[in-house]
């Protein structure tokens, strides 16, 4: 054990012990559904609460460890998986708000808490007595007759031991400890500078010529922008439904170009929130682990747990995609540069910059459509309200507005969520507009995880967070029609994890392999394009006309658009990510070379001096999806086939559906994901149902 970790950890806990007992992590839940009182939260409380949760979980696991019994499953194993109750819930609130509702004060004590939570974590990983109890069990699990969640919670809890360096000896262990505290730090580090650099620029416009190609919307939300900062004119930022409409819209290239290289420079030009040394670092951290447990390179150590199980896998269906798209995406630039010419009566070399612009254009000569033209159909609310009744009609649930569950910030709406038979199912958050301390992007995560305990049934709390167009004085939220599959993508993750039902938390809901999580959130963007669900609830803000049959043709004919170039686009992502994972020394050579490197085979358009997307690739540096982001596209593959039933038999067909939920949904990570997929598809996927879906297979 650190005498360091625990002599620091005594000392903050005599100062905390002083402090007034009013913590709402410490009273007893009197909230709707016992959902967190955020109302009460400050940040003064995350710490004592962090601290307290560590030592109960210590003193939850030497119990484990001194107990005289023989080690069964109950004992040990079920024991652990329940143990660490109070420090879930402050982990699980803590950074949950920190992506949405973060402030300098909560990044400091990030990186107070970071090496602290690093170390109590190795301290139970690498504890000698407590793997020696969890082996005992393992070692006789044949004749424990265990049923198929026990028998996965055990596999799963072995192996967790074994990856995370238990089987080392005592000078390996000390340098996983140092090792894994360091990674921890240095990649809440990279993600705090995306943020932090994101929040810090701006683009203020203060003539009305500067405005040329933009729609009122997005003027408006500049101006508001502009006037909430106390300055005149416009300003412009990077969050996305700033920055993505002006690059899609302005006529003024040397502002697309100055907004452009300022996004995709971020966090690699200099200056404090730098992030390529700290890119270096990660992935030295990860070789050196990978290597100490035994593992060629990281990919090798992380795809032990993935359902594609090998890098050999993975890079075949990256090239096997890369094959098969690429020369369509060829074609596809091709077309836009002779549309430039066109257009534009002279030659103008594509750039980067351009791209969303002409392409736009483009888009709107062939099909007549734009984001601006369907914008109207696409009021918040009503979108809301369409994909709550879009689960209601696959699978019975309703959604009752709860105004007496406590949120964290005035945006965010509470819903009780009921199952068919009118039992409770699931607490569910939504938080969609972008302000200062919240993260780009979107996403779904939970404050409470399902399980069950002692014969009682735990209901999960999940929250879906975006970051789309704010209403304005005179207009409500118009979203653009990719916002909207933005907002059935994280609904479907939602599901996933509202219907859950499993015994324990580590099993449940969205608790599975990552190249498998992203296939419930997928699948619901298919009913995206479907007119007889977009029937229900597009209607125009003002009019309430329902969107023109006509519009829902140009989208279906305009969602083959681009999609090659737009595949390509995600493989270099997931090229990125794997040529960084699968170094086996130290990289000390220039970040964006290297980059540049890896994504050659499916690059289509010029490189830009001192731009990059390593430096800002959170999910990859920071988040959960190093040597796993080629999973979007794996799943991609999954939801394609996966849907092809539903047309088979009806978009709306609750049987199944039912299957969906029963096989899918509701089963967690007790089974192996291709057993699961099989059972409710009949058979293994392939490609084929994904290269019809983009027209790329005629």
């Amino acid at each position: 054990m650190n005498l360091r970790y625990y002599l620091l950890l005594a000392f903050l806990l005599s100062v905390f012990a002083m402090m007034p007992d009013n913590n709402p992590f410490f009273s007893e839940l009197n909230t709707p559904q016992q959902t967190f009182p955020f109302d009460q939260l400050k940040n003064e409380h995350y710490e004592p609460a962090f601290l307290k949760g560590m030592e109960l979980h210590n003193v939850e696991v030497d119990a484990i460890v001194n107990n005289t019994a023989p080690a069964d499953f109950k004992n040990t194993i079920e024991a652990l998986e329940q143990s660490g109750e109070l420090l879930n819930t402050v982990s699980q609130v803590f950074f949950a708000l920190e992506s949405a509702e973060s402030n300098d004060e909560m990044m400091e004590i990030s990186q107070r808490m970071s090496p602290l939570l690093s170390e109590h974590s190795n301290n139970i990983s690498l504890n000698e007595k407590l793997f020696e109890r969890v082996q005992a069990v393992y070692n006789k699990r044949d004749s424990l007759h265990l049923n198929l969640e026990e028998s996965k919670l055990l596999q799963d809890t072995y192996d967790g031991f074994v990856l995370r360096g238990a089987n080392l000896n005592p000078e390996d262990k000390e340098k996983f400890r140092k090792l894994s505290s360091e990674l921890s730090l240095v990649s809440l580090t990279y993600g705090q500078n995306i943020l932090k650099e994101t929040n810090l620029f701006e683009m203020q416009l203060t003539e009305k010529k500067q405005l040329a190609g933009l729609p009122e919307d997005v003027v408006a939300a500049a101006a508001m922008e502009a006037k909430e900062k106390g300055k005149s004119g416009w300003i412009f930022t990077l969050s996305y439904p700033s920055y993505l409409p002006f690059m899609k819209y302005s006529e003024v290239r040397e502002l697309r170009e100055q907004l452009y290289k300022a996004y995709n420079s971020r966090c690699a030009h200099g200056g404090e929130y730098d992030n390529r040394e700290n890119m270096r670092r990660i992935a030295a951290l990860r070789i050196e682990i990978a290597q100490l447990l035994g593992y060629h390179n990281y990919a090798d150590y992380v795809l032990t747990r993935r359902m594609a199980e090998d890098t050999g896998k993975v890079f075949h269906l990256l090239d096997q995609l890369c094959d098969a798209y690429k020369p369509t995406a060829q074609q596809e630039v091709k077309e836009v540069q002779d549309y430039v010419l066109a257009s534009e009566g002279k030659s103008i070399k594509l750039m980067p910059w351009d791209w969303s612009f002409y392409s736009e254009k483009l888009k709107k000569s062939k099909y007549d459509l734009n984001d601006e033209l369907l914008r109207p159909y696409f009021e918040l609310s009503k979108v809301k309200q369409g994909v709550f009744d879009l689960a209601t009609s696959l699978y019975g649930i309703t959604f009752q507005r709860n105004e007496k569950i406590p949120v964290y910030h005035p945006d965010v709406e509470a819903y009780d969520v009921l199952d068919k038979d009118g039992t409770f199912l699931a607490v569910l958050y939504t938080d969609f507009h972008p302000r200062k301390g919240k993260q780009n992007g979107a996403w779904m995560t939970s404050y409470r995880d399902q399980y069950r305990k002692n014969g009682v049934e735990v209901r999960p709390h999940v929250t879906i967070v975006m970051n789309f167009t704010k209403p304005t004085a005179d207009k409500p939220s118009l979203i653009t029609f990719d916002e909207f599959q933005t907002l059935l993508h994280e609904f479907g993750h939602a599901l996933h994890g509202m219907f859950a039902s499993g015994t324990y938390a580590s099993l449940s809901g969205t608790s599975v392999y990552r190249d498998f999580v992203e296939l419930p959130s997928q699948l619901m963007e298919n009913f995206s394009t479907e007119k007889e669900y977009l029937d229900r609830f597009a209607q125009h803000y003002q009019t309430g006309e329902k969107i023109p049959a006509e519009y829902i043709q140009r989208i279906k004919d305009a969602a083959h658009y681009n999609v090659a170039y737009g595949c390509l686009r995600q493989l270099s992502f997931g090229y990125l990510d794997m040529a960084w994972h699968m170094l086996d020394k130290p990289y000390e050579g220039d970040v964006i070379d290297f980059e540049r490197k890896a994504t050659e085979k499916v690059k289509l358009l010029p490189d830009v001096d001192g731009t990059m997307f390593g430096s800002s690739f959170s999910h990859v540096f920071a988040g959960g999806y190093a040597a796993g982001y080629y999973s979007y596209k794996w799943a991609e593959v999954l939801d394609a086939d996966a849907f092809s039933l539903f047309k088979s038999k009806g978009i709306f067909d609750r049987g199944t559906a039912e299957a969906f939920r029963r096989e899918i949904l509701s089963k967690g990570g007790v089974e192996h994901p291709m057993t699961i997929y099989k059972r409710f598809k009949g058979e293994e996927p392939t490609i084929k149902a994904l290269l019809r879906r983009d027209n790329i297979l005629k």
